[in-house]
């Protein structure tokens, strides 16, 4: 058994009346103002609600005018930076001995660890760049050293190192 198919004929081809009208669709419009307020909403309200990250500064306590405190050269640790920005580092009453600035830090711990009443004392030399006393400070904060000073170095007071000319 087959199924027998027959086209029907259209009463209306559309070579007599031509394609079916197309309808024209109405113009769509999105209202964007309940997404621009969404949007503002949301902005201010990260703005709001951002923690900024405070700017990293350390304390820096400045002694009183004419004040003088009286502390055992044993223990004292002086630091010289020159104008080259080379280090020289004396503690107490040893020998002065040249120093670079990556090997700060380890001492400056095992110098604590030894004498927890250890002083620090930095001599910058004037003509040395800002940024040097800055790293220093830094260094000294990341070795946990409480008690130091910066002050300037006189021209004549930067010692020769051991084993130089």
């Amino acid at each position: 058994m087959s199924a027998d198919f027959e086209p029907r004929e259209n009463p209306a081809p559309d070579d007599e009346f031509g394609p079916p009208p197309r309808r024209k669709r109405p113009g769509i419009r999105i209202d964007m103002t309940p997404m621009v307020d969404v949007a503002f909403l949301l902005l201010i309200f990260f703005m709001v609600t951002t923690v900024f990250r405070r700017p990293l500064a350390m304390e820096v306590n400045m002694p009183e005018p004419g004040a003088k405190v009286e502390v055992a050269e044993s223990n004292v640790m002086t630091v010289w930076i020159a104008e080259d920005e080379s280090l020289v580092v004396r503690h107490g009453k040893r020998t002065p001995t040249a120093m670079v600035w990556d090997g700060l830090d380890p001492l400056f711990r095992a110098a604590a660890e030894e004498n927890p009443e250890l002083v620090i004392l930095v001599k910058i030399h004037r003509a040395a760049r800002y940024e040097r006393m800055v790293d220093m400070m830094d260094t000294l904060e990341d070795a946990g050293m409480q008690r130091f000073s910066l002050i300037p170095q006189n021209e004549d007071d930067m010692p020769r190192p051991e084993g130089s000319p």
